[in-house]
């Protein structure tokens, strides 16, 4: 027996349980290439970034950010964007920037996790639709029905059951897969964002106190 005619055999809840098959393949799939082309390696970034920073090259660092297109380069792109604003708004920037690109990031998870869940409900639901169907034939037979009978409609009724937990446990494993990949690059982002900001706010320390060491011996000040 092929695998459409044991589907068909499943009974109609087979077919919501397909549904949130395609639908959570479709989500791991988009997930993964957007993962792994959005990856990037973080001190490298780092390095390049800081170099631009050293140099007080701003319009170098964003033009390098922009070029990358990872979510950790979009988010210093808006954060350097407000680099004349002072310390604060970019820090501000940064954060607001992370919060949109984390949300980018997550977009389908949740419904990867409900289909975890919901496809074995919907298969032990299918299972005891068929057991119900089952029983009340052997009543409509008025208990003459052969084990085999009974038989068949008790695997028939299992079917749903067995796809219903197959593409609950794919579901649920590839989402926990894709969080952890996604925690381990929200990790890499707050490393970055921490450490850049606290770099800008070096620099501008280190112009104010360069400001006064000039006003001072130009005898601006007492």
């Amino acid at each position: 027996m092929d695998i459409l005619s044991v589907f068909i055999k499943g009974g109609w809840l087979m077919i919501p349980i397909a549904i949130c098959s395609i639908i959570a393949v479709g989500i791991i799939i988009d997930r993964y290439l957007f993962l792994k082309k959005n990856s990037t390696n973080k001190d490298a970034f780092l390095a390049n970034l800081k170099s631009f920073l050293k140099r007080k090259d701003i319009e170098g660092a964003i033009a390098f950010c922009m070029t990358e297109k990872t979510p950790i380069s979009k988010i210093m792109t808006k954060g350097l964007k407000k680099y004349k604003l002072g310390h604060q708004r970019v820090k501000e920037a940064i954060e607001q920037a992370g919060r949109q690109e984390i949300a980018e990031m997550e977009k389908g998870l949740s419904a990867l996790a409900t289909i975890s869940g919901v496809a074995p409900l919907l298969g032990f639901l299918g299972t005891v639709t068929g057991m119900i169907s089952a029983f009340m034939k052997i009543q409509d037979l008025q208990g003459s029905a052969n084990p085999s009978d009974l038989a068949g409609g008790i695997w028939e009724a299992l079917i749903t059951t067995a796809f219903g937990l197959a593409v609950g446990i794919i579901a649920y494993t590839f989402y926990n897969l894709l969080v952890d990949k996604i925690n381990k690059m929200v990790y890499d982002m707050e490393v970055v964002s921490t450490d850049i900001a606290d770099f800008i706010e070096l620099l501008e320390t280190s112009r104010v106190k360069s400001s006064e060491e000039v006003k001072i011996n130009n005898g601006d000040l007492p």
